[in-house]
């Protein structure tokens, strides 16, 4: 009888929670797909040039426990290159309008879609979804997603209808405060000012995805968190936009011209010096995370066997190379950055 009581608490406040709003924390705590359904000028969006600039949208969420939130929202294209280059640009929702006040909490969210609408560009975003899963099991101070199955509706009829799996990626000031930190926007940060050891994960987890497409001083594809109880302390290091790595393989995705790479699935380490025990100190996440890892690309479905196959292949390389003392002195302390 308790048991049957307890369920039907944490279901009527389940449920109570969406007809007030989606809470953005909870959002990104479930991994069940959401259905959304999107609805803006996808020609106009494509178009706009300028940062920040917003237009109408209509977006209608359909829960996992079937329960629905449509509002009136708007939305801005968001990215340089993919802007560029992408049939419809990454896009930027701002829930904070009006009339969306079921939504207002979760505040600007990324929408992380495909660079085109084939089966080919939707694999892209599945695999990139799982480079930040991947990083959310070695690192607390990493940014959650969800994933959508997005239907994209143009309002004006000029853009074919059509859906494919996207996802959003978490607030910053909300992945910030769950981990008793704030987030900082500032720019020109040196590399070695900020916290050591999340830096060495952070180098040695892009090494691993085969990511150059980062940088800390242009604040480039990093977020930089201060320690609420420190906030004078070293700044923490989030990594983002996995789209470049070689574990993505993205055709779009290009090599580092300043590195001199053949190919993005090129591993490079773009960390600086550190002695073999900080260095093992990071490595031991990653080992101990390796089977949670594996597990979790073959368990996504969504994701072709061979395609998850190849992934897992291209890990088992780094994983030997961190298994093997000599090779991580060649490629971490050997072959580390000094400028």
């Amino acid at each position: 009888m308790k048991k049957i009581l307890h369920l039907f608490i944490f279901t009527l406040l389940f449920n109570t929670g969406f007809t007030q709003g989606i809470d953005s924390i909870r959002l990104f705590t479930d991994e069940a797909l959401i259905d959304v359904t999107l609805t803006t000028d996808y020609k106009k969006l494509s178009s706009e040039s300028g940062i920040d600039v917003y237009q109408d949208a209509q977006i209608s969420f359909r829960m996992p426990d079937s329960t629905k939130v449509d509002a009136n929202i708007t939305l801005a294209a968001r990215g340089h290159f993919r802007r560029d280059y992408c049939q419809i640009p990454p896009i930027l929702l701002n829930f904070e309008t009006p009339a969306s006040a079921q939504l207002n909490n979760l505040g600007k969210l990324k929408l992380v879609i495909g660079c085109g609408t084939g089966t080919e560009n939707e694999q892209l975003i599945l695999k990139e979804y799982l480079c930040y899963r991947m990083y959310n099991l070695i690192e607390d101070k990493s940014f959650r997603v969800r994933l959508l199955r997005v239907n994209f509706l143009d309002s004006r009829n000029r853009v074919k209808p059509f859906s494919q799996y996207a996802f959003l990626i978490e607030d910053d000031a909300d992945m910030a405060r769950r981990n008793g930190c704030k987030k900082l926007d500032v720019t020109g940060i040196n590399t070695e000012t900020t916290h050591r050891h999340t830096m060495t994960t952070v180098a040695i987890f892009e090494y691993m995805i085969s990511n150059t497409d980062w940088s800390i001083p242009n604040n480039h594809n990093i977020k930089l968190l201060a320690d609420k109880k420190d906030p004078n302390g070293p700044p923490y290091v989030v990594p983002y936009d996995f789209d470049h790595s070689g574990l993505v393989n993205a055709g779009y995705a290009v090599p580092n011209e300043v590195i001199g790479t053949e190919s993005v699935t090129e591993r490079v380490y773009r960390g600086f010096g550190r002695t073999m025990d900080e260095l093992n100190m990071s490595i031991e996440k990653f080992k101990a995370q390796k089977e949670a890892t594996y597990n979790m690309i073959r368990n996504f479905q969504l994701i072709r066997e061979k395609t998850r196959n190849e992934m897992i292949s291209y890990l088992d390389a780094f994983y030997d190379i961190i298994s093997s003392p000599s090779k991580v002195k060649k490629e971490f302390i050997d072959n580390a950055r000094t400028n």
